[in-house]
């Protein structure tokens, strides 16, 4: 699945373009950064519902190519220059995480490592 796909599929709208024809492999869906740090594997798309930057650092040591913004949710603008800053594509979403999780998962993406 490419970045292109997710879009897609969560019927999203791109806030910040970066690759969207990057590989994602797994996709993780959190609030909690730390948890983000500890389950992630590369290649991850990151699906939250936190407008701020920490989300964007977290993203960019793992190597996320993508977050989406659950719930319609807008980063200001610091964020998304952040984001464009480090080549990180940045979406939302009308979908609640729970769903937005589903239907990545329905269509093939993994949710990674087991906890």
């Amino acid at each position: 699945m490419v970045v292109r796909d997710i879009l897609e599929i969560l019927e999203g709208e791109i806030i910040c373009e970066g690759d969207l024809d990057q590989e994602i492999k797994t996709a993780c869906g959190s609030d909690m950064m730390s948890d983000v740090l500890a389950f992630v594997k590369d290649q991850s798309v990151l699906l939250t519902g936190l407008v701020n930057p920490q989300v964007v650092r977290t993203a960019e040591m793992m190597d996320m190519a993508c977050i989406v913004f659950v719930r319609g949710k807008v980063p200001d603008e610091s964020i998304i220059r952040l984001a464009e800053s480090r080549d990180i594509t940045l979406m939302k979403t009308r979908f609640r995480m729970f769903t937005a999780c589903g239907l990545l998962y329905s269509n093939g993406l993994s949710g990674g490592t087991k906890v």
